[in-house]
């Protein structure tokens, strides 16, 4: 009876484990989904050069310690990027992003551009705040949306230097595209705005959940623009830039509208290209190469840091407008992930 007794208990385990081993066969993939070198602060210093021209980083510091609990909405976001596309792509193949490849050198991963079926075309606001508004004319107005319909679609792989045949198979279209839905122009004797949304709380966002806003304005301080990351206060939401860095306007070499482009790129959810914090840290996507730091100027290829060449003529790095040029499949595919159904700017979406 012993026996019996205990072949029972055998044959109830295997049961059980056989059930255990089917339900982890099914489990859905966000299982697998690997947050170990998710980040949010950064290090408040740039290292190459000695301007810092972007401040979305430094501005998110501050929002962190003003609210406490955006760290986790961010986590959030980026846990929803993350599972969104391990589920899209094949297995066995990068492009997940489940990290990129920080401190992996110029590895050459050729990540897909998913296909999500959505038609993302995002309806902008403008808000010029100048003392005299009428400086920036609908014809500016109407060159900047050029300038990111054209970034936000091209590859532009013919401008690549002779030597980066490695960034070919990178270069990408997002298949984002925007379409101008007004400009309201205030006459405000402020000669600077600064960095803490006074200009957005003085002249607040129009519609955030389904409109990008973006005010253009003096700044101050030699910064071109900043931008609040998905997952913030609906309240600031939007981008803040140079009045002056509007095509044709007089902040060269940042004077062909790629301040806007940069910016974009951190409202879409996309870090700096060196991950503001050296070779140790990433920008969560697995096509672009690590880097030390900024670049700036216009350098010559191959700039290399981190044992690799370094992807200067990115939008979300820090060189002249005129040597910025592409995004990444990579890229592309973090930034369509958020206007997936239940994605953080899903809204948008008609």
């Amino acid at each position: 009876m012993k026996k019996l007794f205990l072949g029972l208990i055998v044959i109830m385990g295997a049961f059980i484990g056989c059930q255990e081993n089917s339900k982890n066969e099914a489990l859905p993939a966000q299982e697998a989904i690997d947050m170990s070198d998710f980040y949010v602060q950064t290090e408040e210093l740039s290292h190459k050069g000695s301007s810092e021209q972007c401040y979305s980083m430094r501005v998110l510091n501050r929002q962190l310690q003003e609210n406490p609990g955006l760290y986790k909405k961010m986590y959030d976001v980026e846990y929803a990027t993350r599972k969104f596309l391990n589920s899209k792509k094949p297995d066995g193949t990068p492009g997940g992003g489940n990290g990129g490849n920080n401190g992996g050198g110029d590895t050459d991963v050729d990540v897909q551009p998913i296909e999500d079926g959505l038609n993302i075309s995002i309806p902008v606001y403008f808000h010029v705040v100048l003392p005299d508004a009428s400086q920036v004319s609908n014809s500016d107005i109407q060159s900047q949306m050029n300038v990111i319909n054209s970034d936000f679609t091209s590859p532009n792989t013919n401008q690549l230097p002779s030597g980066a045949t490695n960034f070919i198979n990178d270069a990408t279209n997002t298949e984002i595209t925007f379409t101008l839905a007004g400009t309201f122009r205030h006459n405000d004797s402020r000669s600077e705005w600064g960095t803490r949304d006074a200009v957005k709380q003085a002249y607040p966002p129009i519609t955030p959940e389904t409109h990008l806003n973006i005010w253009v304005c003096n700044i101050g301080g030699g910064i071109l623009g900043y931008a609040q990351f998905p997952g913030g206060n609906s309240a600031t939401d939007g981008v803040v830039i140079l009045h002056s860095s509007l095509p044709g306007g007089s902040a060269a070499p940042y004077n062909l509208g790629r301040t806007l482009t940069h910016e974009i790129g951190h409202y879409l959810n996309l870090r700096h290209i060196w991950g503001d914090g050296r070779c140790r840290q990433d920008d969560f996507v697995e096509d672009t190469p690590s880097s030390d730091s900024a670049n700036y100027g216009c350098p010559s290829y191959p700039d290399v840091s981190c044992k690799s060449a370094d992807m200067t003529m990115n939008y979300m790095d820090y060189t002249d407008d005129a040597c910025m040029y592409m995004f990444t499949d990579g890229q592309r595919n973090r930034m369509r992930a958020i206007f997936a159904p239940g994605g953080v700017r899903s809204s948008m979406i008609n």
